[in-house]
């Protein structure tokens, strides 16, 4: 469920802060912190599952509260319970693994109360909610769209999730775009098969879990040697080598790294996701730069017999 796209991008993220920092680090100390750093991504996944379940929980406390005003109305007695009672919800809070990962990892949202009081308000505001609340009939397919709806519409466009998330971790500042897929993914399987849906591993497979590791490894020990392949083709293209942005240049090392080290993975795909890292943590011009230079570089070693995959 981390995607290697995610572990790469963390790779990235970490030989820049590793390159830059790396007086009274070792290697072994980023690594920890590359590994920190997965973890934290898969409890931001599991974090935003229990945001709806707490958000539920909030307006089910909102609704027993207003019942027992001290003169409440006809609707305050009689309310609406489609949101309280939504049949998503209630799979999603009975899952096994959901509470085996809780059970020794306790995430919550209750203690942010003023959060939760505004995002509850613009949940119940929304234009999802209120056709979800007027429909004529309602059912278990209704109720996994509702919530696939609110996250897309309310939550994840939200400038006080984005605040909050800052403040509850520092590597979640770019992991919710990422982690975001996974919950409405982890929805829609919920949806398609209730009785037998779980939550995503936080790994496909043992192979994916050394992934990260091995390629930081790889992309530290071989710094200088893929520097020198990049600064041949830099000079060959007639671009300035000391103009290249820090970040391309740790880019086209980690992709270097990985197209010599993983003859499992075709040259094609660690081309095609390094470029897309390049145009999101770079400059405007980096894809092309890096598709160009990367296209030359895997060329030469192919040539020069350092790799024999396509």
């Amino acid at each position: 469920m981390i995607t290697r796209i995610l572990i790469r991008i963390k790779v990235v993220q970490m030989l820049y802060s590793y390159l830059l920092t790396k007086e009274g680090r070792t290697i072994k100390d980023a690594k920890k912190e590359l590994e920190k750093s997965l973890d934290k991504a898969y409890e931001l996944y599991i974090s935003m599952l229990v945001l709806m379940i707490d958000l539920t929980d909030y307006h089910d406390l909102k609704l027993d509260m207003a019942k027992h005003k001290y003169l409440p109305t006809e609707h305050d007695i009689n309310p609406n319970t489609r949101f309280a009672d939504n049949g998503f919800i209630a799979k999603l809070r009975e899952n096994e693994e959901l509470n085996a990962y809780l059970k020794d990892n306790p995430v919550t949202w209750r203690d942010d109360i003023i959060f939760m009081k505004l995002m509850h308000e613009k949940i119940i505001n929304s234009s999802v909610y209120k056709e979800y609340m007027e429909a004529e009939t309602s059912d278990y397919a209704s109720d996994c769209n509702f919530w696939k709806d609110v996250l897309k519409k309310v939550v994840f466009v939200d400038e006080d999730l984005q605040e909050i998330l800052e403040t509850k971790s520092v590597y979640w500042n770019d992991d919710l775009n990422v982690m975001g897929t996974f919950v409405i993914k982890t929805i829609k399987q919920f949806a398609s098969d209730p009785d037998s849906a779980t939550i995503q591993d936080k790994y496909k497979d043992e192979e994916d879990r050394e992934f990260g590791e091995r390629l930081f490894e790889c992309a530290v020990r071989e710094n200088e040697e893929n520097n020198n392949i990049i600064d041949r083709f830099v000079q060959k293209e007639q671009w300035d080598t000391e103009r290249i942005a820090l970040m391309d240049r740790i880019v086209l090392g980690v992709a270097l790294s990985e197209v010599k080290n993983f003859d499992g993975i075709p040259t094609k795909v660690s081309m095609n996701e390094f470029i897309e890292i390049a145009k999101y943590y770079s400059t405007a011009k980096s894809g092309q730069f890096i598709n160009g230079i990367l296209n030359s570089a895997i060329n030469y070693l192919r040539d020069s017999g350092r790799i024999s995959k396509e």
